[in-house]
């Protein structure tokens, strides 16, 4: 009779658990200037992330769908200690559909980045370290993504926190000023960011005004310096 050999299924699971945590689906690293939110302007080392469940109208990042490497946490760590700087964006595509971006965070923070999330707002946020600083989407109207929106993340969100609405039309301004109610006082930052080429910034400018809203008015100032450049910047 043939020797039966136990699987430890127990085990195995952990390990491919593992591997999913050591090992993200990358699209790009590079060093550019911050284009959008309080810290515009500044240099700051960008990884983006492979794949997104949202497809958002206005999107700019569509080559990150699906365009990407596998590549340890241990070597996105040392190109992202290639560059000089400290600051450092998680971006994609959708950063919190991987479940290697948790422990990339904490070893981030470990080695002393500031560490910035940029995810769409519907993902569950509630496990992310709080010493990152997170940039949420809420999906207007024309986005056609609205009814994504994961409204329990704003619980979780904190005066280091932002929140980004993207705007494409007067109906997407409207809806977003409703949406401040809900918001309150939780993050520090909110952000009405004008679909680049679609929606001019001094209109948006004049409706901010005329409502006397205290929201911060924000451009894609990457999209200014390097006009037509869609990767790496």
């Amino acid at each position: 009779m043939p020797e039966i050999l136990e699987i430890d299924t127990h085990n195995a699971l952990s390990r491919a658990e593992k591997q999913r945590r050591d090992v993200l689906r990358v699209n790009e690293i590079f060093y550019s200037i911050q284009g959008e939110g309080s810290c515009a302007g500044e240099p700051c080392i960008f990884v983006r992330l492979t794949g997104c469940g949202l497809r958002c109208s206005y999107c700019d990042t569509e080559y990150a769908f699906y365009e990407g490497e596998d590549r340890s946490i241990g070597d996105i760590i040392e190109a992202i200690e290639a560059y000089t700087g400290s600051l450092v964006e998680l971006t994609g595509g959708e950063p919190l559909e991987q479940e290697g971006i948790y422990p990339l965070m904490d070893e981030l923070l470990r080695r002393g980045y500031d560490v910035m999330l940029e995810t769409g707002g519907h993902a569950d946020i509630a496990n992310v370290n709080p010493r990152v600083k997170r940039i949420m989407d809420l999906k207007t109207p024309s986005s056609g993504m609205m009814k994504r929106n994961r409204y329990e993340n704003i619980q979780y969100l904190t005066t280091q926190d932002e929140v980004k609405f993207v705007i494409g039309t007067r109906e997407d301004y409207e809806w977003s000023r409703e949406q401040l109610a809900l918001l309150k006082d939780r993050p520090g930052t909110i952000l009405f960011s004008p679909v680049h080429g679609k929606l001019e910034l001094h209109d948006v400018a004049a409706w901010i005004l005329e409502d006397h809203l205290t929201v911060r008015l924000q451009t894609q100032l990457h999209k200014l310096i390097w006009p037509g450049v869609l990767r790496g910047v």
